[in-house]
């Protein structure tokens, strides 16, 4: 038997058939994800809240160029993975493997970041 079918039926034990809600799975280790588009969702949100953080903190700490947009995409890409490997723990290939994870709302968390970062900048360090 798989690990994840032994964590579901661990977890209907455990629970005792309750339905955790989607942000209870997302901050507790080893969830057990019943459809792959909820923790895909999770991941794509997550992502938008590292870019919000991110580009608040660049805008405040005035950098610039390309060292902020590789430090981002650094973090971004490293928590995320860190996040699905080591806390949750997920099997990748059951998503479609790791690159699938990690590019899963990568393109809008980096606009995201970009506009953040800009508006923040240009409020405080334009002159």
């Amino acid at each position: 038997m798989t690990t994840s079918l032994k964590r579901k039926e661990e977890s209907h034990l455990v629970n005792g058939g309750v339905k955790q809600s989607t942000w209870s799975k997302a901050f507790s280790s080893n969830a057990v994800w019943e459809e792959k588009d909820e923790f895909l969702d999770v991941i794509y949100w997550l992502r938008q809240i590292i870019a919000i953080m991110l580009g608040v903190i660049w805008g405040v700490a005035p950098l610039k160029g390309f060292l902020g947009i590789a430090i981002f995409c650094i973090i971004n890409a490293g928590v995320l993975y860190v996040y699905f490997s080591s806390f949750q723990q997920i099997d990748e290939e059951e998503y479609g493997g790791t690159w699938e994870l990690t590019k899963e709302g990568f393109m809008t968390s980096f606009a995201l970041f970009l506009v953040v970062w800009i508006i923040f900048y240009t409020a405080l360090h334009f002159d």
